[in-house]
């Protein structure tokens, strides 16, 4: 067999596993998913071997979406670690074959704590999943290790079963993308969600010159605030217009002499503004459309600040 031929193979056989299991899903796995929505302290993880590996990684899956959860080696479990399993805590084991000894070790007394026991198991026969209270069934016909050993169709399913009782709670919960940014703060998915354009533009200077100063000090301004924009405002104070720095060009191309050129007659009205209180993906979406590089940042026409295409950049929201 080639090298291709084994992944192909490897492939093909975890491929339908996963299939196999949507005939695997009974009232068990029913009953089980609405017990763990009920659940009103924490869902608890367990297993030994490569099994502990995937229950890692199903714990962070339901922490990161709605359902806190902990992870619990089952070796450890016996030597102290047990303790952090509260009153009303689910607790899942995970094993392909549920007969492990530290299995053995650690099931009765998950049920003599009087918790809701659970199994994400290969085997529905075992000894783990006769004593539990839920069985979420894994079964698979055989390993893609050429030898039918080493742990690889098997904790494939156990995975794939974790992500469906994951979205299965995550559906049951009412969870939604704002939830999800609430959780991932540091994400680009998260960061898209929370910052808004209050959050941005406070930190930059606030380029401002009135409509009847000179297009010298209109230079000075944008020189001084690096932003390539200012804004333009009324002896009230109010917003007018915007200068950038593609006006000062036009300008320079329509005439040999600025000396009596003013703010005003070079200003742009009515330019693109976005409140303060707008998501930063709302101005990033705004720019775009207009093909600018800069937002003036008003409430009505009082003018705060200006927003750059760089702050959006700098939060990785391109």
């Amino acid at each position: 067999m080639t090298i291709k031929e084994a992944a192909l193979r490897t492939i093909a056989m975890e491929a339908e596993a996963v299939k196999n299991l949507a005939n695997l899903l009974d009232e068990s796995f029913e009953a089980g998913v609405a017990q763990l929505a009920s659940c009103k302290g924490r869902i608890v993880i367990s297993g030994i071997g490569k099994s502990a590996i995937i229950a890692q990684k199903i714990v962070a899956t339901l922490n990161s979406t709605g359902s806190p959860a902990i992870f619990l080696h089952a070796a450890d479990a016996i030597h102290g670690d047990l303790g952090m399993v509260q009153q009303e805590d689910i607790v899942i084991v995970i094993s392909k074959s549920g007969e492990s000894p530290e299995i053995k070790i650690l099931v009765p007394l998950i049920k003599n704590f009087g918790n809701c026991l659970m199994a994400i198991t290969g085997n529905t026969a075992s000894y783990l999943a006769k004593k539990s209270d839920f069985v979420f069934n894994t079964t698979v016909e055989q390993e893609a290790c050429p030898n039918n050993l080493a742990p690889t169709t098997s904790t494939t399913a156990q995975l794939v079963m974790g992500d469906a009782i994951a979205v299965c709670l995550m559906e049951k919960r009412g969870f939604e993308v704002e939830d999800f940014a609430k959780l991932h703060p540091g994400g680009t998915l998260g960061r898209k969600l929370y910052l808004r354009v209050n959050d941005l533009y406070v930190d930059n200077e606030k380029p401002e010159v009135k409509a009847t100063q000179s297009v010298k000090e209109v230079i000075m301004e944008m020189t001084r605030t690096r932003l390539g924009v200012t804004a333009v405002t009324g002896a009230d104070g109010k917003l007018m217009g915007i200068i950038t720095d593609g006006d000062l060009r036009r300008m320079l191309q329509k005439s040999d002499s600025i000396s009596n050129i003013l703010a005003r007659d070079i200003m742009t009205f009515n330019p693109k503004t976005i409140a303060p209180g707008e998501m930063a993906v709302n101005a990033l979406d705004l720019m775009r459309k207009a093909e600018i590089t800069q937002l003036v940042v008003a409430e009505g026409d009082s003018y705060l600040g200006v927003l750059h295409l760089h702050d959006l950049v700098k939060q990785g929201l391109i």
